[in-house]
C-alpha cells in the first residue's frame, strides 16, 4: 500500500569555478571573493545567462571601441595606420569594393575589380547585404562605410550575446564557464574584422540543440552555420563516429538530413540563377596561394623554390584527413567514449592548423568550443595570450611592409615567430585536451560528476562498438583525489544510468 511520502529527485548544485578553478578564485577577488557556503543562490534576477550576455556585450563594446582610431580615419587615410593601431576590418573596405556601396546584387551581378563575385558563402552573403540595406545611401563615401562597419558591428553584437548564451545553457551545472567566452580577450579583438560571428552564433545554437537531444533542429542550425562559413560541417564527422561507438544511428541520420536540406535550401536557389557566383567561395578557397599565419607561409618564406598552390592543397587536405583518422582512432579506443564538445574543439583546431591560411578572426571558431571542451581557466588564458601575441604580430607585420622605406613594425622573422606561438598555443590546447580524453578524471567537466553534457542522446550511454583500450576500465591518475565518475554518476552515489 502507497505510504503517502513522495520522494523528490534533487538536481545536483551547479559547479562553482572559484571551488575548482585555482585561477577562477584567484580572479574573483576583484569582485569579493569567492561564493560563500550560505549564499542565496537562484533568488535574484542576476541569473548566470544574464550576466554572461551582459558581459559578453560589454567586452564586445570594448573591442569596438579598440577600432576607435580607425573608425576615426584609419580606415581611409594613410596605407599603414590601420596597421600600426591594430584595428584593421574588412567590413568599410568590402562596402565599396564588393558593390554595395553601388547596390549591385551578390552572386548576380559582376563586380568591376579583380575579384568578379562575391567570394562569401551565401548566407555570409545575405547578412552583408542586409546590413547595406540598412546602411543610410546619403553622405560620402566614408560616411556610409562607418555607417555600414556601425551596423555590422551591432548585428555581430547579437550574435556574440547569442554564443554567450548558448555556451552557457549547453552545459547547465556548468552556467559559469560562459565566462570563458565572455571575457575571452582575442574574442573582442577579432569580432568585427570580418563576419565568422554569424557562423559561430549558429554553430553554438546547433551544439546546444545537440545538447538538448533535438536532433533535427541541430542539423538545420549546422547545415544554415554551413551555408555562412565552411567549417562547421566538420563537426559531422566526429559525431559520425560517437554515434558509431554508442549506436545512435537514427539520430546521426537525423542530424544529416537536417544539415543538408538547410544548406540546400539556403544555396539551391543561388546555385541554380547564378552559378558562377555561387561557386565563387569554392573556387577562391581553391585557387588561394599560401597565405597569412600558416606554417605554410612560413615554408615559403624561407625557401628559394616555394610549394605549388595546387601541391599545398593537396599535402595540406592529406595532413587533415590524417588529422580526422587520428581523432576517430582516438573516439573509438579511448578508456570512457570523448566527450562531443572535446571531438569539436580537436577536429577544427586540426583544421586550422593544417589550412594553407589563418585570418586573425579565425580564433571565434574555436573560443566557444574551448570553453565547452577545456573549462580551465589558466589552459584557456596562455591560449588567449598566444592568440593576442599573434593577433598583434599580424598588423605589426603588415605595419613593415606596407611603411616603405621607414620599415616601422615587425619584420618577417619576427612575424614567423608571432605564427610559431598561435600555432603552439592551439597545439597545447589539444594536447589537454586529448590528455583529458585518455584520462577522464582530469577531465574538469567530468571530475565534477558529469559525463557528456554537451551530448544529447550520447549522455551516460553505454557503448556497442569499441576498439583497443576502451574495452578495458578506463586509467585513473593515481595523484588526482576526485570521485570516479561511472557515466554520469559519481561512484559515491551508486547505481548507473
Amino acid at each position: 500500500m502507497p505510504s503517502g511520502k513522495t520522494t523528490s529527485v534533487h538536481e545536483p548544485d551547479p559547479v562553482r569555478p572559484t571551488e575548482e578553478d585555482r585561477v577562477a578564485a584567484a580572479g574573483s577577488e576583484l569582485i569579493g571573493g569567492p561564493i560563500g557556503r550560505r549564499a542565496l543562490l537562484g533568488r535574484s534576477w542576476w541569473t548566470p545567462v544574464r550576466v554572461i550576455a551582459l558581459v559578453a556585450i560589454g567586452v564586445f563594446a570594448l573591442g569596438l571601441v579598440q577600432k576607435a582610431p580607425c573608425y576615426n580615419g584609419a580606415w581611409f587615410f594613410g596605407a599603414s595606420s590601420q596597421y600600426t593601431h591594430a584595428c584593421y576590418s574588412d567590413i568599410p573596405h568590402l562596402y565599396q569594393g564588393r558593390g554595395f556601396a553601388d547596390g549591385l546584387v551578390p552572386y548576380f551581378d559582376r563586380l568591376p575589380g579583380d575579384m568578379e563575385y562575391l567570394e562569401y558563402p551565401v548566407l555570409t552573403g545575405v547578412f552583408m547585404e542586409v546590413a547595406a540595406w540598412l546602411t543610410p545611401g546619403s553622405g560620402s563615401i566614408q560616411d556610409q562605410e562607418q555607417w555600414y562597419w556601425m551596423v555590422n558591428a551591432g548585428m555581430l553584437m547579437a550574435c556574440a550575446a547569442v554564443i554567450a548564451v548558448c555556451v552557457t545553457r549547453t552545459h547547465a551545472r556548468r552556467p559559469w564557464d560562459g565566462l570563458l567566452v565572455a571575457l575571452a580577450p582575442a574574442f573582442a579583438l577579432t569580432a568585427t574584422i570580418n563576419w565568422d560571428l554569424l557562423a559561430v552564433a549558429l554553430t553554438a545554437a546547433a551544439m546546444l540543440m545537440w545538447s538538448r537531444g533535438r536532433a533535427l533542429a541541430f542539423g538545420v542550425l549546422l547545415g544554415l552555420a554551413t551555408a555562412a562559413k565552411l567549417y562547421p560541417v566538420l563537426l559531422l564527422g566526429p559525431l559520425l563516429v560517437l554515434c558509431w561507438r554508442a549506436g545512435r544511428w537514427r539520430q546521426y541520420c537525423t542530424a544529416l538530413a537536417g544539415a543538408a536540406v538547410a544548406w540546400a535550401v539556403v544555396n539551391g536557389p543561388v546555385m541554380l540563377f547564378a552559378f558562377d557566383g555561387w561557386s565563387k567561395f569554392y573556387s577562391f578557397s581553391e585557387e588561394r596561394g599560401v597565405d597569412f599565419g600558416s606554417f605554410w607561409l612560413i615554408l615559403a618564406q624561407n625557401s628559394d623554390d616555394p610549394i605549388a598552390t595546387e601541391t599545398v592543397n593537396t599535402l595540406a587536405t592529406l595532413l587533415m584527413l590524417l588529422c580526422c583518422a587520428g581523432v576517430a582512432a582516438l573516439t573509438l579506443m579511448a578508456p570512457r567514449r570523448p566527450r562531443f564538445a572535446q571531438l569539436t574543439f580537436l577536429i577544427v583546431a586540426a583544421f586550422i592548423l593544417t589550412n594553407k591560411v589563418y585570418s586573425p578572426q579565425y580564433v571565434l571558431w574555436l573560443v566557444p568550443l574551448a570553453a565547452l571542451a577545456r573549462p580551465k581557466w589558466r589552459d584557456f588564458l596562455i591560449w588567449q595570450a598566444c592568440e593576442v601575441a599573434y593577433f598583434l604580430g599580424i598588423w605589426m607585420y603588415l605595419a613593415y611592409t606596407t611603411s616603405g622605406d621607414a620599415h616601422k613594425g615587425l619584420p618577417t622573422d619576427g612575424y614567423h615567430w608571432a605564427i610559431g606561438v598561435h600555432l603552439a598555443g592551439t597545439a597545447f590546447l589539444c594536447v589537454m585536451v586529448v590528455r583529458d580524453i585518455l584520462m577522464p578524471e582530469r577531465d574538469p567537466v567530468r571530475r565534477s560528476g558529469g559525463d557528456d553534457p554537451s551530448g544529447g542522446v550520447l549522455d551516460g550511454t553505454e557503448d556497442v562498438f569499441v576498439l583497443g583500450p576502451a574495452a578495458r576500465p578506463a586509467r585513473h591518475a593515481a595523484h588526482i583525489e576526485a570521485p570516479q565518475v561511472d557515466w554520469g554518476r559519481t561512484k559515491a552515489e551508486g547505481g548507473s544510468l
